[in-house]
């Protein structure tokens, strides 16, 4: 947990430091799988590079895939002058700002380090939420990158990533071992050792990014709330943000999911298949929490 005046939150802390141990275990076991393989120590340096690149350049590739753009003060004043406010009530670094010109109402924080982070609105959601409601998404969103979790949903993304790149291209790759070669060589139960072993590495990923991201939205809820102090504000916020996104064209929320685990509010519709697995949960869960802290912040003025 980083030092900030954000609520410690020992849950996420253990959590994260599960979900990298097993991330941990679940590079040596690809890196391992893949040495075998005719790859071999190439295939250990392609994951690794594409880790370290995931994790090292994490805000400029997440704001890059929603076509947002860094603002200086002059540009968005009113947002500064919030998020200025909000991280000297929790003594911590300012990160850049940025902002995505889609009508998809949402947030979210990216970046390896607080030192080293950004935060990022779009247009839909500063043009359908009030101040308040807006710096309580935004106290939402820096409790992320205080608490550094966005760090690890980053890794843990990389190599689930890697692994459904390799099973989505598994031709590919099959021919790549195979390929010039005669019949008789291993290339090809190589790769169906790969093939299967993306497909699990995948599948436990999914598992723990989902496990991890659900947790830590709760977390930065109740950070943003006791920090602005006004958790109605952030129960109202995501009221809106869900009812919503069910006006959003499907096509523009199939566009953005792969930036789900990080958003605000998942951008789907939540009668759909895909909310039985999404990276955040149930609203009411989400707004029964706010009305706890509420009550709690009530009972202590």
């Amino acid at each position: 947990m980083a030092r900030s005046r954000f609520r410690g939150d020992s849950g996420l802390t253990l959590r994260m430091g599960g979900v990298s141990l097993g991330l941990g275990v679940l590079y040596l076991a690809f890196a391992a799988i893949l040495y075998q393989t005719p790859l071999g120590a190439v295939g250990i340096v392609i994951v690794l590079a594409l880790a370290w690149g995931q994790w090292y350049f994490s805000d400029s590739l997440a704001l890059k895939s929603m076509r947002a753009q860094v603002v200086e003060p002059h540009q968005a004043p009113e947002l500064h002058a919030m998020i200025d406010r909000l991280c000297a009530m929790a003594d911590m670094p300012k990160p850049r700002v940025a902002v995505a010109v889609t009508d998809l109402p949402n947030a979210f924080a990216t970046g390896r380090t607080p030192n080293h982070s950004a935060v990022c609105v779009t247009t839909g959601i500063m043009q359908r939420l009030d101040a308040d409601e807006l710096e309580g998404v935004l106290a939402h969103e820096l409790s992320h990158v205080a608490n550094r979790d966005v760090t690890v949903m980053t890794v843990a993304s990389s190599l689930g990533l890697l692994a459904g790149f390799i099973t989505r291209y598994g031709m590919y790759f099959g021919g790549m071992f195979s390929g010039g070669r005669d019949r008789n060589n291993n290339g090809g139960p190589a790769f169906i050792v790969v093939f299967l072993v993306s497909l699990l590495v995948y599948a436990v990923s999914f598992v723990l990014i989902r496990g991890l991201s659900r947790y830590r939205e709760l977390s930065a809820d109740r950070s943003g709330a006791y920090l602005t102090g006004r958790p109605s504000k952030l129960s109202s916020a995501l009221v809106k943000i869900s009812g919503e996104m069910a006006r959003i064209p499907n096509r523009d929320l199939r566009e953005n999911q792969a930036m789900n685990a990080f958003f605000f509010a998942p951008a789907i519709n939540r009668e759909s298949v895909g909310a039985l697995f999404s990276t955040h949960p149930p609203l009411q869960q989400r707004l029964d929490q706010l009305a706890r802290v509420s009550a709690e912040l009530s009972e202590q003025g």
